[in-house]
């Protein structure tokens, strides 16, 4: 079934996005809710004509929400968690986990607007951040294990460190 979005639907499209559905979501969910319209020909024609009318409006949707994408520019997040002896998490980070850790950077976002997979182990990762169709911020995300403040790159120099160490008595003995 097509049909004609009236509003943002997470997962599925932007507003006045023609996308083909499943007959039963749209017509027992979609329609009833108000999120869409079926998409006949005469409903296209309609579409296309507010689309021509409101150009310039949806140039200042684009603006504002490159706006709002620029103060996420540099922005960047660490959680830490409860870790097992594996680097699993007890639990996961999700979306809303990363939208509290900006909100206590002073910077808002709606958790439906960060897609990302949830996180179970301590790494790197990334989230985007979805302003608009066409405006996308992408964060790192950095889990670390709770009480752990230097990252496990670290652990190399050590490991050569001792190698120096067992190197030099070998170099003496040769003289």
């Amino acid at each position: 079934m097509e049909i004609i979005l009236k509003e943002d639907v997470i997962g599925l499209g932007y507003k006045n996005d023609i996308v083909e559905v499943k007959s039963g979501y749209g017509r027992n969910y979609l329609i009833p809710q108000g999120k869409a319209i079926i998409a006949s020909p005469s409903a296209k024609k309609v579409l296309a004509e507010n689309l021509k009318q409101q150009a310039h409006k949806l140039a200042a949707i684009l603006s504002k929400a490159e706006e709002e994408a620029a103060k996420f520019n540099g922005a960047s997040v660490t959680v830490e968690g409860k870790v097992s002896t594996t680097g699993a998490l007890y639990g996961s980070v999700t979306a809303a986990t990363v939208a509290a850790e900006l909100a206590k950077q002073g910077l808002e976002i709606d958790r439906k607007r960060v897609i990302m997979k949830d996180i179970k182990f301590v790494g790197e990762y990334a989230a985007t951040l979805v302003f608009h169709k066409e405006v996308k911020v992408e964060i790192p995300v950095t889990v670390i294990a709770e009480g752990e403040v230097a990252p496990v790159k670290e652990e190399a120099p050590v490991a050569e460190t001792e190698a120096e160490a067992t190197e030099t008595p070998a170099e003496e003995v040769a003289e």
